[in-house]
């Protein structure tokens, strides 16, 4: 608990230096006054005066249309996102592709797909299940408190039996809500999500609370900062677990590089990884 509130406690305050006032939803855009060149009119000496004419025209430009790392980025009607990603952690290797695809700005559709590669001798390896899922926008962040919420859901089925972790287990379920409010500097985001594993061998349930600070540099640089606190109902399945979350990326276009840190307090385990996410 006093993690979480040293987190939101500096959250609000890089808020306040990188928010600069400006709300942003997923569809808004950061204008840029555009100031034309001063036109200057001279008159007779007898009307010796002279007006400086002055025309202002708005240059938009979206800054979150193609921020796939945003907390809460969804991805645009008709386009794909593709997240090819690989982490190492306890002598295991996992490699993964996700796919999204979005339909009419408010429903996002994707599939996801691991594979474990174990280095430890247990020969733990296989696919895990297969993820299909899906998130529909509640709230764009028109109202007054700016705030957008999304729903999220989704299932795992057809997992091989050596790959036996929650997140590899062969069928679970997953509900919850996302919600935050977008800056030009900062995003604050928090997301609330409840799964369900169930299998031949066992059965749990555990909750994530996971509140999130993204952060967008000059020159395409992004950071972002989080935690996940896991609360299990069979601790001796699945541990509680509060672990620290960190990445660094650079943007090029519609393509993102990602590298991320994952640091679990109670058992120092620590994983490491990175991303290619591409927007098309």
């Amino acid at each position: 608990m006093k993690k979480y509130l040293l987190f939101l406690c500096g959250a609000l305050c890089l808020s306040g230096a990188y928010g600069e006032g400006v709300v942003l939803s997923d569809t808004s855009v950061n204008e840029e006054p555009f100031y034309a060149p001063q036109t200057t009119t001279s008159y007779p000496e007898s009307q010796s005066r002279t007006y400086v004419v002055q025309q202002v025209r708005p240059v938009t430009r979206d800054l979150l249309s193609n921020d796939t790392s945003d907390p809460l980025f969804l991805v645009p009607d008709n386009m794909f996102l593709s997240d090819s990603y690989v982490s190492f952690m306890d002598r295991r290797m996992r490699i993964g592709e996700y796919l999204g695809y979005g339909i009419n700005n408010n429903f996002v559709v994707h599939a996801n797909m691991h594979y474990q590669i174990d280095f430890s001798g247990h020969h733990e390896n296989g696919f895990s299940a297969t993820e299909f899922g899906g998130t529909y926008r509640m709230s764009h962040g028109f109202n007054a408190s700016h705030i957008i919420s999304d729903a999220l859901f989704g299932l795992k089925v057809w997992g091989s039996s050596h790959v036996r972790t929650p997140e590899y287990a062969d069928s679970s379920y997953y509900a919850g809500l996302r919600f935050g409010r977008q800056y030009t500097g900062i995003t604050l985001a928090g997301t609330v999500k409840s799964t369900w594993v169930f299998d031949n061998a066992r059965g749990l349930s555990y909750i994530d609370f996971i509140p999130e600070a993204y952060f967008r540099f000059k020159y395409d640089w992004h950071a972002g900062l989080g935690f996940d606190f896991r609360k299990s109902t069979n601790p001796h399945l699945l541990d509680n677990q509060e672990w620290l979350n960190l990445k660094l990326l650079r943007q090029y276009g519609n393509t993102q590089y990602v590298g991320r840190f994952d640091y679990e307090f109670d058992s120092g385990e620590v994983q490491v990884g990175a991303n290619v996410k591409i927007l098309f």
